[in-house]
């Protein structure tokens, strides 16, 4: 038996539920519109999409918003099986790397007419970001923001060591330089950590840098396990080779030393900005990532606005969602949360650019990474690629026999996806 709303909103209470409805949109009619969206935001960015919610209420007093959240992992549990029952939300955030799955699944609908029908194109948008939330083609996503990881230095940690905080090293010489000195004041600069939260992202980041790419343009074949990709994990290899990070570096530990004062530099996300910012005591700054290998590259992932199938398609709910969509979207204030706006115009606004890390973190935009539109992409790379480079950090496995094996591997459950998804 499928899980009805009434159900799912009992469930997602306990994984901190929200419930906005205090206002609506101008429509010419005069028609009261209830628009349902579902979102993961159950920490400290809840209540600033709240906040954005109510703003496009007030605006649009015939709108009436219904906002619902809860835990990530449970939204992409619940979410295709209430469309599937006809009881899903009108509108809906995922990460863009989930949007190919969904869209094979039929969760999610194009929105190519969409964005036509706002005016939207890539211009408006930072190009990687706009062209990841297209599939096969098609449209299926209107990005919100883009998390993407970047260097924080730990300016007291640098200061003692001698170091100038305010100058951040930009290239592969002025990083080792920088942790070489560290060490020889006893600081082990950058911790590697086999998790996905940070190693994954990391070593993401330096295979695009040193050339190379996790797939095929198709996404027909693992391609992580090239020159480019073994390059990249020997570099973080190095760094606890030479003693510039502890072995076996727990989760979160980098992190938690880096608030510390343990290490200078850890490379994560843009949702590091409201934790580290809120840690009392704590003196850091942030700046893009440097480059290590031949390009400059980042790994990012990004929220993305996208629009439920229903049984009976409303097209007042359709044109009340247009406006929310809009109005988000165009608003920097969501970069409070610690994102970088997606739409160029909140990005170049003069109230983001008064939000410090989150401009220095912008200034990588260009060079911002997604992987390949495929559907269940993400899961192959969680079940193959992410236990190669954690047993090559902690030393289990040589690092080509790893990835060679995890793409061996990968390329399996590639073709069993193209089977399972017609694609």
């Amino acid at each position: 038996m499928r899980e009805t709303r009434r159900e799912f909103l009992a469930a997602a209470a306990g994984a901190a539920l929200v419930l906005a409805g205090c206002g609506g949109s101008s429509r010419s009619d005069g028609a009261q519109v209830t628009l349902d969206f579902w979102n993961g935001f159950t920490g400290g960015d809840g209540p600033q999409m709240l906040a954005l919610v109510q703003a496009v209420e007030k605006e649009h007093p015939e709108i009436r918003v219904r906002m619902v959240t809860a835990r990530w992992e449970d939204f992409y549990t619940k979410l295709p099986a209430a469309v599937a029952s006809g009881e899903g939300p009108d509108v809906a955030l995922m990460h863009v790397d989930q949007i190919p799955t969904n869209a094979a699944h039929r969760t999610i609908m194009p929105l190519d007419d969409l964005v036509r029908d706002l005016d939207l194109q890539e211009d408006d948008f930072a190009a990687p970001v706009w062209r990841a939330g297209a599939v096969d083609g098609r449209r299926y996503g209107v990005p919100l923001d883009m998390h993407p990881i970047g260097l924080y230095a730990n300016q007291q940690v640098l200061s003692e060591a001698g170091l100038d905080p305010e100058s951040l090293p930009t290239t592969r010489d002025e990083y080792e330089s920088a942790l070489e000195e560290l060490k020889g004041k006893g600081v082990q600069g950058h911790w590697v950590t086999p998790f996905f939260f940070t190693g994954g992202h990391q070593f993401m980041s330096l295979l695009w840098q040193f050339g190379g790419d996790l797939t095929d343009p198709e996404a027909t074949r693992a391609t992580w396990n090239s020159d480019a990709g073994v390059e990249a994990l020997e570099w973080m290899r190095s760094l606890i080779a030479k003693g510039y990070s502890p072995r076996n570096v727990g989760q979160d530990a980098d992190s938690i030393a880096f608030k510390n004062g343990q290490n200078a530099f850890i490379w994560n996300g843009a949702w590091a900005i409201g934790d580290y910012g809120s840690t009392e005591g704590l003196e850091w700054t942030l700046a893009p990532l440097p480059k290590i290998g031949s390009v400059a590259a980042a790994w990012s992932n990004s929220h993305n606005f996208t629009v439920m199938r229903q049984p009976t398609p409303d097209p007042q709910r359709l044109e009340a969602v247009k406006v929310l969509i809009d109005g988000v979207t165009r608003s920097p204030a969501w970069a409070e949360a610690g994102q970088i706006p997606a739409r160029r115009s909140a990005r170049e606004s003069e109230a983001f650019r008064k939000l410090e890390a989150q401009s220095a973190l912008a200034r990588q935009v260009p060079d911002l990474r997604f992987a390949a539109a495929a559907p269940g992409l993400s899961d192959v790379r969680e079940s193959t690629l992410d236990i190669a480079v954690a047993q090559a950090i902690n030393g289990s496995r040589p690092v080509r026999e790893a990835l060679d094996d995890s793409a061996r591997r990968a390329n399996e459950l590639l073709a069993l996806n193209r089977e399972k998804y017609g694609t």
